[in-house]
């Protein structure tokens, strides 16, 4: 019996959902942080980091799956520290297993905000803190409003976590990774792809 179009291609797209989930995390990374341009070490991002300032640092957690990928964003202080962060990042819309599951053959409906453990230390897996002009930063946050707005589904072989954090980055003229890549793992190439 030979297989449809779209049956092949329901095939072809949970064998790569289910490709990308059979790597392992590796132990946290270390943090990195770099200027807009994704220089680290540059004279504007030490001063940034010394006097405090703008940023967005795309980050991954662990979690009982196989992770997930946001980015935090707002102001640090002199030492580093986030000041009243915000949080954007794309899953499910409910903590029920069920349409998780589903979502790996279907859109289900998403959330966009903050989820469980994201700004909690002991579950960031990997972590990319870039830092930002006043003008850099308002221009990012404005594009994180209307992502956030217009993205209403999560599926994980077409629109998962990694596709919008990958939105986020390209809006700021960076390369991007594979979306099937486990978060860690996404975030990770992100930061080496652009030089952070």
């Amino acid at each position: 019996m030979m297989l449809g179009r779209s049956q092949a291609s329901l095939l072809v797209l949970l064998a790569l959902t289910l490709a990308s989930c059979q790597s392992e995390d590796k132990p946290p990374q270390p943090r990195f942080v770099s200027d807009y341009r994704g220089y680290p070490g540059t004279a504007e991002a030490e001063s940034q980091r010394r006097n405090g300032g703008y940023f967005i640092e795309f980050r991954s957690r662990y979690a009982l799956s196989y992770g997930h990928t946001y980015v935090v964003f707002g102001r640090a202080d002199k030492s580093g520290r986030m000041i009243n962060p915000e949080v954007a990042g794309l899953a499910p819309a409910t903590l029920d297993p069920g349409p998780y599951v589903i979502g790996h053959f279907i859109p289900v409906p998403a959330e966009t905000g903050a989820s469980d453990g994201d700004l909690q230390e002991e579950y960031r897996s990997a972590s990319w803190r870039v830092m930002l002009t006043e003008a850099e930063y308002r221009k990012t946050v404005a594009y994180i409003r209307q992502l956030k707005a217009k993205s209403r589904f999560w599926q994980a072989s077409v629109y998962n976590c990694n596709a919008f954090v990958a939105d986020i980055a390209k809006s700021m003229g960076y390369k991007t990774p594979s979306i099937w890549l486990r978060p860690q793992q996404f975030v990770t190439e992100l930061r080496e792809m652009n030089g952070g």
